[in-house]
């Protein structure tokens, strides 16, 4: 019965969650406000799991003055450019709030930032695989965002794009991945379990990018890179090749003129 109630308490929290990540993306604040208060009801009312709702709240906390801050940016006379980069700079919010989560709940915090074992060999399903293997496996399957460049025709516009594409490239790979691969999934697996600690961490890192602008469908589909980045952060023990590879995609999105 106990289990039962931990569960329910879970995925009733988890769907706060996502709910205020899509309508604090599109700026309902009035209705935004309301799963923030549901997860804080559920804080006092309970200490079942009341570090993982902690860390909901706190996260749409500093998600909601991320957004803020963004339509103050995006009203100032400043280039597209500019306010991506800025944009990107004020994911600083959500670290700053999960780290206030995890003192409220005097939970350490983790980044994952050992270094990879280059002679660990990895468990899969039915084999096991050298981890610069699967770390250059990994690498090709993201370089292959490079593909539709040959075809392009503005090889000039690429080149201007290229100084942007490091700065966006770094900002977004490094905080993100801090972010979900690194705070929250960190604090996931330590109080629920793995499965249930990469779905959210995945499908939140999906539904965030409702907020730059990608629609619904096209942000679920971020999912599954979430859902990548996550499995390689749980394998290598490390946050760097997660950082690495996302970093790699992002620079091919920029330079393909998905972003700007």
């Amino acid at each position: 019965m106990i289990r039962s109630q931990q569960t329910m308490m879970l995925i009733s929290s988890a769907a706060l969650f996502f709910t205020g990540i899509i309508l604090l993306s599109y700026r309902t604040y009035d209705w935004g406000l309301l799963p923030l208060l549901g997860l804080l009801i559920f804080s006092l009312s309970t200490k079942t799991n009341r570090s993982v709702v902690s860390l909901y709240l706190f996260f749409l906390l500093g998600f909601l003055l991320f957004q803020i801050t963004t339509g103050w940016v995006n009203g100032l006379d400043v280039s597209k450019e500019t306010y991506i980069l800025l944009n990107r700079a004020f994911l600083l919010f959500i670290l700053m709030a999960l780290w206030v989560s995890h003192l409220v709940s005097k939970e350490k915090i983790c980044f994952h930032t050992r270094l990879p074992d280059w002679r660990k060999r990895l468990s899969m399903p039915s084999h096991t695989i050298s981890q610069p293997l699967f770390l250059f496996i990994g690498l090709v399957g993201s370089c292959t965002i490079f593909i539709p460049l040959i075809w392009s025709q503005g090889m000039g516009e690429v080149k201007s794009l290229f100084l942007f594409a490091i700065g966006f490239t770094i900002l977004n790979a490094t905080l993100e991945e801090f972010i979900w691969r690194g705070a929250m999934l960190s604090s996931l697996t330590r109080n629920s379990s793995v499965v249930y600690a990469v779905s959210v961490t995945s499908i939140g890192f999906g539904l965030l990018h409702l907020s730059i602008g990608i629609p619904l469908f096209l942000s679920l589909l971020f999912s599954f890179g979430g859902l990548f980045y996550a499995i390689v952060v749980l394998k290598t023990e490390s946050i760097y090749p997660s950082i690495a590879f996302h970093m790699v995609m992002n620079m091919g999105m920029v330079l393909n003129g998905w972003i700007v």
